[in-house]
């Protein structure tokens, strides 16, 4: 079964119709043909999910780990989607997997760079703690006691608990308290506009653009400034998805050779 486009307004344009088939999904019992229909779901969201991961790729992971822990992520929003609560699955799914994504920062990346040999005490230092805590409930270890559990010495172990404290060091990226959604200070904070830096190519762009027949301009304008897909905009004005493409690739190829020439 394909799934198509939703010709409603969704928080990501090209955001498939999967309405019907989540909710075909609900009836279904355990079994070959509702593992199918939940298999394609989720193939039909994985576009949304790579451009989520998108957002993280510059923090020092691979993006191909980040896409696997987004489709961690989407997993579990079609396992837990209700659709009998009338909200759109993008509603639950988007803080769902960024949520996924920063719980993965915050539990596998460190917060500050730390020699291979302290990782090991950090993680002889966490063990022996967490073996001891079972046998002393109601406070902490000292560090002798983890010294002589551990086989350490007691500098060792400071070194590892100095360590234990950099790992969950307070970060940008880590949840604010009472925050489900995956919310963050970083979420928060402003940021320089990447704009700033096409404000030259807009200016030469301008009157370009204002000389194409209307027609071009609406689209172009809907293409690239109102982030809407091809399919859409041949919706809206009444023609093919063809004949976007091609006066989409015409008005750029023109406006870009004129602006080429302005230059020289």
């Amino acid at each position: 079964m394909a799934m198509r486009t939703s010709a409603k307004h969704h928080p990501h344009d090209d955001a498939p119709d999967t309405a019907d088939a989540f909710r075909r999904l609900a009836g279904l019992p355990d079994g070959p043909e509702r593992e199918t229909l939940r298999g394609e779901i989720i193939e039909a969201w994985l576009p949304m999910a790579d451009r989520l991961a998108g957002r993280f790729r510059s923090r020092g992971e691979s993006f191909d780990d980040l896409r696997q822990v987004a489709a961690l992520g989407l997993v579990k929003a079609v396992d837990r989607y209700d659709p009998e609560r009338g909200n759109a699955f993008e509603s639950y799914a988007v803080p769902t997997i960024t949520g996924e994504i920063k719980r993965h920062f915050r539990d596998h990346m460190w917060t500050l760079h730390v020699p291979r040999r302290v990782q090991e005490l950090r993680n002889r230092v966490r063990f022996a703690s967490q073996d001891l805590s079972q046998t002393i409930p109601g406070r902490r270890p000292t560090v002798a006691e983890i010294a002589e559990h551990a086989r350490m010495s007691e500098e060792d172990v400071l070194t590892g608990l100095e360590a234990l404290e950099s790992f969950t060091a307070l970060s940008l990226d880590a949840e604010l308290p009472g925050s489900e959604d995956g919310y963050s200070l970083s979420d928060a904070l402003g940021s320089p506009d990447p704009a700033l830096e096409t404000v030259v190519d807009r200016e030469s762009v301008a009157p370009r653009l204002a000389a194409l027949p209307e027609r071009e301009r609406a689209i172009l304008y809907m293409r690239f400034f109102g982030d809407m897909t091809q399919s859409r905009i041949a919706e809206q004005l009444g023609i093919s998805q063809m004949h976007v493409s091609r006066l989409i690739s015409r008005c750029c190829g023109l406006v870009r050779e004129q602006v080429l020439k302005d230059g020289a």
